[in-house]
């Protein structure tokens, strides 16, 4: 896989996350709330959390447990993209923010 920088990664969720747009309306005659995603958001961070215990040796495995552990922490990582995009907080500088203080209190 080829290194993406992180604007592009954004401008691919969003792009992503329109097209299910789409999907919401054709099928609901709705889009998702922004609610809704952070719902959606839970339910997959949940799943790293059950999936890791499988990876771990802590819950009974069905085979599939490092294809769907990848498969959703990337989705978690587009979710909180998403998310960050819906209320309008540049997520490129969110985190920015979190790194630079982060060092900041662990060199003190």
């Amino acid at each position: 896989m080829k290194d993406m920088n992180f604007s592009e990664v954004v401008e691919r969720s969003v792009q992503i996350r329109k097209r299910y747009h789409e999907l919401e309306q054709q099928y609901h005659e709705k889009e998702w709330t922004v609610e809704e995603d952070a719902l959606a958001f839970l339910t997959d961070s949940g799943l790293v959390g059950r999936l890791t215990m499988s990876q771990q040796g802590r819950w009974p495995t069905n085979g599939e447990t490092e294809y769907e552990l990848e498969h959703k922490l990337g989705e978690c990582i587009w979710w909180v993209i998403i998310l960050a995009e819906r209320m309008n907080i540049d997520i490129s500088e969110a985190v920015e923010k979190f790194l630079s203080k982060t060092e900041k209190q662990l060199r003190d």
